[in-house]
């Protein structure tokens, strides 16, 4: 079976124990999940289940159709939570909510409580009939959220009761559509990268065929209309064929998703044409329409990406959901061709863009993630500060099961070669084909940039690779492109990295963004790599006008940002000016433990930080004067 070149290690072989992560993959688990899991309770998410199973009686409850992936995110991430640290009583919850869903599911596959519950009377946006709302239903949204969940549940529990339930619907929809079957596209993407992941679990065919006939007929009209949301023809990405597609565009979310699913193709197919369209999107994507955070879509109007530049601070839209799909795409993009520069958008997204839409308690939430606020004027759902839930809870959710699964974005590996991409502190084994090796990694990352890793391996181990990634911000570089560059402060000399092996200077080669150490392990030897982390100024190119005149400050890979909080005078009259000279400082009962930046009356705390001391302003672009 044909897949991508680069393999990552699975997160079932990763054991985080990070003083960063690990407290927040805690509070994930044990606040976050069962929030989330409660709200769909509270909310009648679950009980859409049973009412389409007939076990209580009942109309949908809920405003949205596609409620149902609610359910299915919060069971995916409490599937990868249970294989991390299982829980006896999760475990079984698990379980009675599947026991509802495969309940649900009509007798030839078909599942969609809000159709099933009352077919007479169902939502606006489904349509009289199955399958005839597609661009508004999210009738195939909800099977992809599904296949993501099942596939999830399986890997982390040997289970097939959901993945059974995910293979029926999955090959009901294989019959109904296709070049001899329905000639429709998804609404909202993401059933063709559910659809790839049940094909790695099940070799069977029509699986990413189906896929494929879903992405390509995207763009091909001849037997339906172009839906267009709000005058935007490119919401769904179906204004033009994909493969004619050079620009990021339309809704952030489904873009993403198109792109993840596109990528997945690429990799099964090795069809040229898919990379070609792929890498020219990212290009556009990365260098023109995305924020210093990582976070993409500019626009509230379609959740949209704006044109080329358009890249306002107050007014950003910045989904979460969207900074959650721009890290799958980038880590799609990196398992095809194996270069840095995706993990530089990866990391910067993550420790940002991404993490900032979930509040330090881990209870609540930005669906949106301006990189500035005046204190009161709505922006996050009709609120200035983070929410429980929101009507559409799709950002909570998605954060429930992302987060959990982080483990496998930290390590790859191709044959006998091994990549280290994020420097999070733990333990991995990792198989190769000729044995397996065990890394140890030690490091306080993002707060400092030492990073030390041991070596356990077998004395039949042969020559191994390791690759360490080198961040672009490093060498002034902002996720591998030319939109943001930073400098050091003034004064403060550019500091190279050091490598040393067993205590030894080691010179390596650089290649795509990272060191190769190309060597015969044994069992016992050490890798130590510095990398040096000042304050840095970052500019961004002239082009985006909300920027010009003005400076951002960044640390290794985390974004800073002023809170009027912590301004000795109004929010407004500061400007770099304050941070002419600059104090790093790790303060470890602030904000959960963070380094601040430390100005002239002026401290800077990290971007994902903020407002989770009430609601105030909030800049990350100061004037430069």
């Amino acid at each position: 079976m044909n897949d991508y070149p680069i393999q990552s290690v699975p997160f079932t072989a990763v054991k985080i124990q990070d003083a960063f992560w690990q407290k927040k993959l805690e509070t994930v688990r044990t606040v976050t999940i069962p929030t989330v899991l409660k709200k769909c309770e509270k909310e009648g998410r679950i009980d859409n289940f049973r009412k389409a199973a007939k076990l209580i009686p009942g109309a949908f409850a809920g405003t949205m159709p596609f409620d149902d992936t609610d359910v299915y995110k919060a069971v995916e991430g409490a599937s990868y939570s249970l294989a991390l640290q299982y829980d006896k009583q999760l475990d079984t919850y698990l379980d009675t909510i599947i026991g509802y869903i495969a309940a649900a599911q009509e007798p030839d596959g078909y599942l969609y409580t809000n159709r099933t519950i009352d077919p007479e009377h169902v939502h606006q946006f489904a349509g009289k009939e199955r399958w005839s709302s597609l661009v508004q239903s999210h009738e195939l949204y909800d099977c992809g959220h599904l296949y993501e969940a099942a596939a999830a549940h399986y890997e982390a529990t040997g289970k097939r009761t959901l993945l059974d339930v995910a293979l029926k619907n999955a090959r009901l929809v294989c019959s109904t559509f296709g070049p001899a079957g329905r000639h429709d596209v998804p609404g909202h993407e993401i059933i063709e990268m559910g659809l790839v992941r049940l094909y790695r679990i099940t070799g069977e065919r029509s699986f990413p065929e189906t896929a494929r006939f879903f992405i390509e007929q995207r763009g091909n009209h001849q037997n339906r209309k172009l839906y267009e949301f709000d005058g935007i023809p490119e919401y769904s990405q179906d204004h033009i064929p994909v493969l004619q597609q050079t620009e990021a565009a339309g809704h952030a979310v489904r873009a993403m998703y198109l792109y993840c699913g596109m990528a997945d193709i690429a990799a099964i197919t090795g069809d040229c044409r898919y990379m070609k369209a792929l890498d020219a999107i990212w290009h556009n994507c990365t260098g023109r329409k995305t924020y210093l955070t990582g976070g993409i879509g500019s626009r509230r109007q379609g959740e949209s990406f704006g044109a080329d530049y358009e890249l306002p601070n107050a007014d950003a839209y910045n989904e979460t959901c969207a900074a959650i799909g721009s890290v799958l795409w980038n880590h799609r993009m990196f398992l095809l061709h194996g270069n840095g520069r995706y993990y530089d958008c990866i990391e910067q997204t993550l420790y940002n863009g991404l993490l900032s839409g979930i509040s330090l308690s881990g209870d609540r939430f930005f669906y949106t993630n301006p990189l500035e606020s005046d204190g009161t004027t709505p922006f996050n759902n009709g609120s200035a500060t983070r929410k429980e839930w929101f009507d559409v809870s799709c950002c909570p959710t998605n954060l429930a099961r992302f987060l959990p699964s982080l483990g496998g974005y930290i390590f790859a590996v191709r044959e006998n070669s091994v990549y280290v991409n994020l420097y999070i502190a733990g333990t991995a084994s990792i198989k190769t084909p000729d044995g397996t090796i065990r890394l140890s990694m030690e490091t306080l990352y993002p707060w400092d940039g030492h990073v030390r890793l041991n070596v356990r391996c077998s004395k039949k181990m042969q020559a191994c690779t390791l690759y360490l990634r080198i961040p672009a911000w490093t060498t002034g570089a902002v996720m591998g492109g030319n939109l943001y560059r930073s400098f050091p402060l003034t004064g403060t000399a550019e500091e190279p990295y050091t490598l040393t092996v067993n205590g030894k200077q080691y010179t390596a080669d650089m290649e795509n963004g990272y060191l190769k150490i190309d060597r015969q392990w044994n069992d016992g030897d050490t890798v130590s790599l510095t990398l040096p982390m000042p304050v840095r100024i970052v500019k961004c190119d002239d082009h985006v006008a909300a920027d010009k005149g003005f400076l951002a400050l960044q640390r290794g890979p985390v974004v800073y940002c002023i809170e009027e909080q912590d301004c000795s005078v109004p929010i407004e009259q500061v400007t770099a000016v304050r941070f002419a000279t600059v104090t790093a400082s790790f303060r470890e009962n602030f904000l959960d433990g963070v380094t601040v930046l430390s100005g002239d009356g002026i401290t800077a705390v990290p971007y994902f930080a903020w407002s989770n001391r009430g609601t105030g302003k909030m800049k990350v672009w100061i004037p430069e004067v």
